[in-house]
Parts: C-alpha cells; sequence; structure tokens
C-alpha cells in the first residue's frame, strides 16, 4: 500500500521537521482542519532567524505555543460531541485526554546529535563533557544537570581518595571515625558554595542568569474560569487559592503522613529480620549464615527503591490534582513530598542504628548494602533495561520499513516511526533525586564506611555515560527548557548539607575518643561544634546577597 506523508510535503527543499504531532488513525478530517487552524492563528509573522535560534530553542517555542492554546468560546472539540471544552481549557491537554492526539514530541537532528556523541560519550575516556554543546542540543536544564553531576563526581575524588586508606587502615576499629567525620563536616559544606558559582559562570555565559519566573504562563494542567489576570492584564485560567490550600492541607499531607508512618512500620520489621539473622548466626557460627546476615538489608534495599517509586506515582497524582498554576510551582510542591517520604524511607534506619542501637558495625553494614544495592537497581532500571528494549524495538522497525522502500524515500519516515515509539524522558527529576540520595549516604554517615564515596565515583563515571546513551539513543528528544539554575535541588542539598553538620558533630561526640578527652562534657562539644559550623552557613550567605543586589542593580 501506498504510504503519504503529507504531513511532510514541502515546496521548500530546506524545511526541517522541528516537532511531531502523532494523530490517532481515525481522527476526522474536521477536527484535523480545526487544530491546524488553530495552531497557524498562533503563528505571526517574522523574519528568518534559523542563525539566531538554535533548533532547541526553535522546538521550546512551538511547545510553548501549542501549550497556550486554549479554548475561548468552543464547547466541544469539532467532530468529538463527547470531548466538552470550556473557556480556558488547555486544547493540547484536552486532545491528549480524549486520545485524539496521541502524543507531541521534538524530532532528533542526525547530524548534530552524531556530531555531540562523538564528543561526549562514544569513546570511553576521562574527560570533560562538551557542556556548551549539550546545551546547544538539549537546552539549559539538562546541561546544567550533566554539569552538576560531573561537578559532584570531581568533588566526590577527595572524599574517595581519603576513605580508600582510612577504610583499609583502620577496617576493624569501627569507632575511629573523628578525623574522617570532621573532614565531612567542612566537605558538604564547600562543595556546594563553589557548585553556586560554577553554575552562576555557566549560566551568565548563556544568558540565562538574570531569567526571571515572575510572569511565568500557567501550566498546561491548570484548569479554572476563563478570566483576566489582574497582574499580567492577560486572559488566562483563574482558580481560587483557597481550594487549593484545602486540598493541599486536607488530603495530600494527612496521605503523606500515612505514607510516613508505613514506612517506618516496614523499618521496624527489617530490624526485626535483621535480629533473626543475627540470632540465627550466633546459633550455627557457619559460612551460610555470616552470608545470611546481609539478605534483611538488602531486601530492605530494594522494598525501599520499590516504595520510593510507589509513592512517587502517588505525589504526582496528588500534586497535579492540587491545580498548581505555575509549572515551578508544580515542581516544587513535588519534590517537596517525594523529598520528604525518600529521605525518611531511605535513612530512617540508619539514624536509628546510629543513635538509638548504637552500633556501628551494622551502621557500616547497612550503608554499603543499601548504597550499593539501590546504585545497581537504578543503573539496571534506568539505563540497560531502557536500552535493551529500544535496541528490540529498533529492529523491528528497520525490517518494517525495508519493506516501505519501494514506495517512498523512507529516510523521514523511519526516524519519526523510530523515535515515536522511543521512550519519554520524563525530566531531569528522578537524575537529581538519585545524586540528592547519594549525597546523604557519602555525607551523613561514610565516616563509619570511607569507602562509600568510592563507590559513589565509580557509579557516577558509568552514570554520565549511561545518561548521554539514554538521553541520544534510548529516549525521545525533550523539549528544552531555559534555567537560571538547578533550581529547589539546590536548596535541597544544602538541607541535606546542614543535617549531615548536625549528623557528624553527633557521630564525634559518640566517638570514644572525644568522650575520652572531654568526659564531662560532650553535650557541650556537640553545641559548640555545631554553633560554629552554622555560624559559618550563615556568614557565606551573608557574603552572597551583595552579589545578589548587584546583579539587581545591574538589570
Amino acid at each position: 500500500m501506498k504510504v503519504t506523508l503529507s504531513a511532510l510535503d514541502t515546496s521548500e527543499s530546506s524545511f526541517t521537521p522541528l516537532v511531531v504531532i502523532e494523530l490517532a488513525q481515525d481522527v476526522k478530517e474536521e477536527t484535523k482542519e480545526w487544530l491546524k487552524n488553530r495552531i497557524i492563528a498562533k503563528k505571526k509573522d517574522g523574519d528568518n532567524n534559523d542563525d539566531f535560534l538554535t533548533m532547541a530553542e526553535c522546538q521550546f517555542i512551538i511547545k510553548h505555543e501549542l501549550e497556550n492554546l486554549r479554548a475561548k468560546d468552543e464547547k466541544m472539540i469539532p467532530g468529538y460531541p463527547q470531548a466538552k471544552l470550556y473557556p480556558g481549557k488547555s486544547l493540547l491537554r484536552r486532545l491528549l485526554t480524549s486520545g485524539i492526539v496521541i502524543q507531541v514530541f521534538p524530532l532528533h537532528d542526525s547530524e548534530a546529535l552524531k556530531k555531540l556523541e562523538d564528543t561526549w560519550y562514544t569513546r570511553f575516556a576521562l574527560k570533560y563533557q562538551p557542556i556548551d554543546s549539550i546545551r546547544g542540543y538539549f537546552g539549559e536544564t539538562i546541561a546544567l544537570y550533566f554539569g552538576f553531576l560531573e561537578y559532584f563526581t570531581f568533588a566526590l575524588i577527595p572524599m574517595a581518595v581519603i576513605g580508600l586508606p582510612y577504610y583499609l587502615f583502620v577496617w576493624e576499629d569501627y569507632d575511629k571515625y573523628v578525623i574522617f567525620a570532621s573532614f565531612n563536616l567542612i566537605w558538604s559544606t564547600v562543595i556546594l558554595e563553589l557548585w553556586k558559582r560554577g553554575c552562576a559562570n555557566m549560566t551568565y555565559r548563556w544568558g540565562t542568569l538574570l531569567m526571571k519566573r515572575k510572569f511565568e504562563e500557567p501550566r498546561p494542567g491548570f484548569h479554572g474560569v476563563l478570566g483576566i489576570n489582574s497582574i499580567t492584564g492577560k486572559e488566562e485560567p483563574l482558580y481560587p487559592s483557597y481550594k487549593r490550600q484545602l486540598r493541599i492541607y486536607l488530603v495530600s499531607l494527612p496521605f503523606v503522613c500515612l505514607c510516613l508512618y508505613f514506612s517506618l512500620y516496614v523499618m521496624m520489621i527489617y530490624f526485626d529480620m535483621e535480629v533473626w539473622a543475627l540470632g540465627l548466626h550466633e546459633n550455627s557460627g557457619s559460612e551460610w549464615t555470616s552470608v545470611l546476615l546481609y539478605v534483611p538489608s538488602i531486601i530492605y534495599a530494594i522494598v525501599i527503591e520499590i516504595m520510593n517509586r510507589l509513592y512517587r506515582y502517588a505525589a504526582e497524582f496528588l500534586t497535579s490534582w492540587e491545580n498548581h498554576r505555575l509549572e515551578s510551582a508544580y515542581q516544587n510542591h513535588l519534590i517537596l513530598k517525594v523529598l520528604v517520604f525518600n529521605f525518611l524511607n531511605c535513612f530512617a534506619s540508619l539514624f536509628y542504628i546510629a543513635f538509638v542501637l548504637k552500633d556501628m558495625k551494622l551502621l557500616r553494614q547497612s550503608l554499603a548494602t543499601l548504597l550499593i544495592t539501590s546504585q545497581i537497581l537504578n543503573q539496571i532500571m534506568e539505563s540497560f533495561l531502557p536500552y535493551w528494549l529500544q535496541r528490540k524495538h529498533g529492529v523491528r522497525v528497520k525490517r518494517k520499513v525495508q519493506a516501505l522502500k519501494a514506495d517512498i524515500d523512507a529516510t523521514l519516515y523511519e526516524q519519526v516511526i523510530l523515535e515515536k515509539e522511543m521512550g519519554t524522558y520524563l525530566g531531569t527529576f528522578d537524575d537529581y533525586l538519585e545524586l540528592f540520595l547519594q549525597f546523604g549516604y557519602v555525607s551523613l554517615f561514610s565516616c563509619v564506611y570511607p569507602l562509600a564515596a568510592a563507590f559513589a565515583v565509580l557509579n557516577n563515571f558509568t552514570e554520565v555515560n549511561s545518561d548521554a546513551l539514554k538521553m541520544c539513543r534510548v529516549f525521545k528528544r525533550p523539549f528544552s527548557e531555559p534555567s537560571a539554575n538547578i533550581g529547589v535541588w539546590q536548596l535541597a542539598f544544602e538541607t541535606m548539607s546542614v543535617i549531615s553538620v548536625v549528623t557528624n558533630c553527633a557521630l564525634i561526640g559518640m566517638s570514644p575518643q572525644v568522650n575520652a578527652v572531654f568526659p564531662e562534657s560532650k553535650a557541650d562539644l556537640i553545641l559548640i561544634v555545631v554553633a560554629v559550623e552554622q555560624m559559618k552557613l550563615v556568614t557565606e550567605n551573608l557574603k552572597e546577597e551583595p552579589m545578589e543586589s548587584g546583579k539587581e542593580k545591574a538589570t
């Protein structure tokens, strides 16, 4: 059968397709015509700026225009009376939820992608990533993630270099961790301050450093009665904020608390399993039962990963249901929900072992098992499994296209068919979350397991290449998003840094060496160290305030 690509027909030989809108097979002609007219109506006349904007920026503009197509006086989608509309409703969202539009995605630029791959990950060598090239192809948000991943990996190297001999020479003495904990105090604070400077340098070079979010457009999922925004004067959906607050405090907050309680309940089951395994080993003393000692921690690590993923789906549903106007507000509330649960779910058992049981041997064993198991599971679920599935799909697509080559020039057709079946990259949320938890494992309790930083470095070197492969070959090309920094994740890492300061101070105060030097004033010592460190944090913040005010004046 002859295959037609009418959407790709053009009289211009220089035509470059940017974004694909996949419609359902049985979409009615009147619906297609209506959608085309609504999109064309948004188009503005202008100069040919092919060299002025990157392909990623052009795709971002198209996405912005599509997302801001909203119903005015239409009551339904033409040809589909069951797909109701009301003033202010996002047309693209209604088309997607009604199954009329299957998906919208930007196409890869094969030539530019090949050049990027050659300088990024095809040659496995220890080198800096081409961050500016990544920004030009994928946009600032993804470039900042890879920049932070690279920076964080190199920042871990001093911890790994110090931790390796410390681990080898003090292996059997679990209490000699004071020096390493003291280094942790400084390291966890300094690396974040240095990153802020490096991040500002990058975004200044890209022209997004002073980008403002004050007049951010409403997100596509936001719904309400169409009205006039009193600040911007634009026509957009309006939704009472008290309704959103009621949803947050009467539904979302109790649900999160219930999930936290369930996480603690699972933790206590884990400790019962540890007691059972330890009792079995003490009674038999065989090599088999010594291996069995690690089984409860491995099972618990797997359960933690499952619970984190299930909770993520629930958190996304609740945050969407809260109906936040801005994408930044949606992300902030989602990140807060997920971070609170993940922090308790991943670290509560370690705090319990350290400060309630005070068992440093068990703390080392649990930390090592949780860290290594989570890294293995993340590599399998996020990289190897999607890559394997995509390779299988690619073979099927090529066979299908071979049968069509007698009828059409299938180069572009093959690309569209191949990319539309690729997985969708859901953003940097999971990637930052993985680094956040890794930072917690290293900064909180690595003083009792100094190899934690070394394992993190090894994982991140493979993560750089696997994430690059994932972006280029496994997932569809994501729409670019301009960014001035890593957003609320900076605050999340700084909060973890403060918690690590308090935790390491407490561990230092519990150590036999400190108790021997200060037998009567352990609590006073902890308070003094914490106070000094917090004064340091405040001083750093005060140093940055004049810089920020200077930037404001410059604008």
